[in-house]
C-alpha cells in the first residue's frame, strides 16, 4: 500500500469582528487553534474480489458511534462524477453526511475537470480509505472526565487519549464552537487534492496570507469555502474556512455572489473551476496574517449554556436593517476598535523584537498585578531610567482598555438588537477573569452568548507554574459558581492553516487509524 496523505487545518477563534465579519466593509481579528482536524487518506489495495466492482470510499469518524460511510463512484460520460451512499451495507450508516459527501462529490467533479476522467479513475484504483479525527477541544470533554472522576482542570484534559471517543453519534456530540466543521472540510478537501495529484505536493510548504500563498493553497480556499457553503445552505462569511486554510489573520470576506450560480445541490452539470479557480477576480477576499505577542497565551473555556448562533446573527441583522444609521454608527465604531486592538497586539511582536529585554520584564512586571495597577507605581510611572520599561507596558495597556470598550460597545448593541450577546451572566465571569493579574483582555468570541470565552494571558519565561497568569485564571474557572466553566487545551497554533502531517508524528493518530 502507497504511504497515506494526511493533512490537518485548524480550528478558529474570532477574537473580534462578530456580526460585522459578514459585511466586506468590515473585517475580523481570527486566530486559529492548536487544535487540529486530520484527514487520513489511503489508496485501497488491488484484491480479485474487488477487480469487477465499483470505485468505494469508505470514510470513517472512528470517535463517534455508527460513524462509518460507503459510497460508490461513477463516471457518467466524459465529465459528469457522481458519488452515491450506500445506506443499506452493513458497514455503512443509514444516515447521510452531508458535509462528507458534498466534499468528496465536489472534489472529484474538480479533479476529473483538471485532470481528465481517465487520469482520475487510474488515480483512484480500486477506492479510497479515509479517516477523519478532531483534537478532544472540538467536543465536550464533560462527560468523559465525570466518568475518569477527574475535575475539569487543562491537566485533566491533558491526561485524557487524544482523539477521545464520545460514546455519542455525531448529531448528538456537544461541540465547543471552535469551528468543527471548516476545519473538517479543509482536511478533507486539501487532502483529497493532494492525494489525486490536483494539486502540487508542495502547496502548503509556504505560509502566510493570500500575498504569499501557493495557488494550490488557494485553490483549497476556494473549494473548502464553496463546500461548506453548500452543505449550509447559505453562504456564510467564511472567516472560520479562511482561518482553517491560512491560519491566524485579519479577515475580509468575499462577496458572496461569486458562488451563487453553484449554490443549487442538484444542478445539471456545471464546470467548477471557471469558478473555483484563484484565477477568478470574483474571490475579493482579503488575508492579512496575524498573530499573538510574544510570551502571551490565549485562553479558552467552554460554558455549558449552549446558544443558537443563527437565531442571534438572523436578530442582529434584523435590527441593523431596520437602524441603519444607528447601526452604521455603532458598527463603524466597533470597526476602529477592532482595527485598533489588531493594530496594538501586531505592534507588541515588533517591540519584542526590537527591544527583547523591555518587553520581558514587562511582561513580567505585569503578570504580577492588575491591569489598573500596571502603570501605578511612581518608580515605572516617573522614572526615566524606566522610559523602555513604561513604553511596552502603556501598549500592553491600551490593548486592554482596547478590548474593554470593544466589550462595551458589542454589549451595547446586544442590548440594542434585543440579542444576548454578552449576557450579564457572561460578564461577571469574564469581569473575575480580567481582574485577574496578567490577563490583558477577553470576551465572547465570534457572534457571543453563552457558549464560551477567551482570554488573552501573559505567559512569562521562567515563571514557577503556580505564579503564572493562566494558574491564576484556572483557579477562579475551577471555584466559579454562576456558570459550569470548562477549560480547553487550545492555544494559538504555531502552524499557518492547512498543513501535512506524517502519520507517526501525531501522538495517538496511527492507532485510531488501525482500529478496526
Amino acid at each position: 500500500m502507497s504511504s497515506p496523505t494526511v493533512v490537518s487545518s485548524p480550528g478558529k477563534v474570532l477574537l473580534a469582528g462578530g456580526y460585522l465579519v459578514l459585511d466586506p466593509a468590515y473585517s475580523g481579528v481570527v486566530v486559529s487553534t492548536s487544535s487540529r482536524f486530520y484527514t487520513v487518506i489511503e489508496t485501497i489495495p488491488q484484491s480479485p474480489a474487488r477487480a469487477d466492482g465499483p470505485i468505494q470510499i469508505r470514510v470513517r469518524s472512528p470517535q463517534f458511534l455508527e460513524a462509518t460511510w460507503l459510497y460508490f463512484v461513477e463516471f457518467d460520460g466524459p465529465g459528469a462524477v457522481r458519488v452515491e451512499h450506500i445506506a443499506d451495507n452493513a458497514t455503512s450508516a443509514s444516515t447521510k453526511n452531508k458535509f462528507v459527501h458534498l466534499a468528496l462529490q465536489r472534489t472529484l467533479t474538480l479533479a476529473a475537470e483538471l485532470r481528465s476522467v481517465g487520469t482520475l479513475q487510474n488515480t483512484l484504483s480500486y477506492g479510497l480509505d479515509i479517516t477523519i479525527v478532531g483534537d478532544n477541544d472540538f467536543y465536550s470533554q464533560r462527560a468523559q472526565l465525570a466518568a475518569n472522576n477527574l475535575p475539569p482542570t487543562l491537566e485533566s484534559l491533558s491526561r485524557l487519549p487524544p482523539f477521545n471517543k464520545t460514546g455519542v453519534r455525531i448529531a448528538d456530540v456537544h461541540k465547543t464552537g471552535l469551528g468543527s466543521s471548516a476545519a473538517l472540510i479543509t482536511s478533507l478537501v486539501s487532502g483529497l487534492l493532494l492525494h489525486l495529484n490536483v494539486i502540487p505536493a508542495d502547496s502548503f510548504s509556504t505560509e502566510g496570507g493570500t500575498a504569499s500563498a501557493s495557488e494550490g493553497r488557494k485553490l483549497a480556499h476556494n473549494l473548502a469555502q464553496y463546500v461548506h457553503c453548500l452543505a449550509q445552505g447559505k453562504v456564510g462569511s467564511g472567516f472560520d474556512v479562511s482561518a482553517a486554510v491560512f491560519g491566524s489573520q485579519i479577515y475580509t470576506r468575499f462577496d458572496p455572489a461569486v458562488l451563487e450560480p453553484l449554490m443549487s445541490e442538484n444542478t445539471s452539470y456545471q464546470e467548477l473551476h471557471p469558478i473555483i479557480s484563484p484565477s477568478n477576480p470574483a474571490w475579493n477576499y482579503r488575508v492579512e496574517p496575524f498573530k499573538l505577542p510574544p510570551q502571551t497565551r490565549l485562553m479558552l473555556a467552554d460554558v455549558d449554556a449552549g446558544s443558537d448562533t443563527p437565531s442571534l446573527v438572523g436578530k442582529v441583522l434584523k435590527w441593523r436593517k431596520e437602524n441603519s444609521e444607528e447601526a452604521k454608527r455603532l458598527w463603524d465604531t466597533i470597526d476602529r476598535l477592532n482595527q485598533s486592538l489588531s493594530r496594538t497586539l501586531l505592534k507588541l511582536s515588533e517591540i519584542a523584537e526590537k527591544s527583547p529585554t523591555a518587553y520581558r520584564k514587562a511582561v513580567k512586571y505585569i503578570s504580577t498585578i492588575q491591569s489598573v495597577q500596571w502603570l501605578a507605581n511612581p518608580n515605572i510611572a516617573d522614572n526615566e531610567n524606566h522610559r523602555d520599561l513604561k513604553e511596552v507596558i502603556e501598549v500592553f495597556l491600551e490593548a486592554h482598555t482596547l478590548s474593554e470598550g470593544i466589550r462595551d460597545n458589542m454589549r451595547d448593541m446586544g442590548e440594542r438588537a434585543g440579542v444576548p450577546i454578552e449576557p450579564p451572566e457572561q460578564t461577571a465571569l469574564l469581569n473575575a477573569c480580567i481582574s485577574v493579574a496578567g490577563v490583558i483582555g477577553g470576551g465572547v468570541p465570534g457572534a457571543g452568548g453563552y457558549d464560551a470565552i477567551w482570554l488573552l494571558v501573559c505567559d512569562p519565561l521562567n515563571c514557577p507554574p503556580e505564579e503564572l497568569p493562566a494558574s491564576r485564571v484556572e483557579r477562579v474557572w475551577s471555584t466559579y459558581t454562576g456558570l459550569d466553566v470548562s477549560p480547553l487545551l487550545a492555544s494559538e497554533s504555531v502552524a499557518k492553516g492547512v498543513r501535512v502531517e506524517s502519520l507517526d508524528a501525531v501522538p495517538g493518530l496511527k492507532a485510531i487509524v488501525r482500529e478496526h
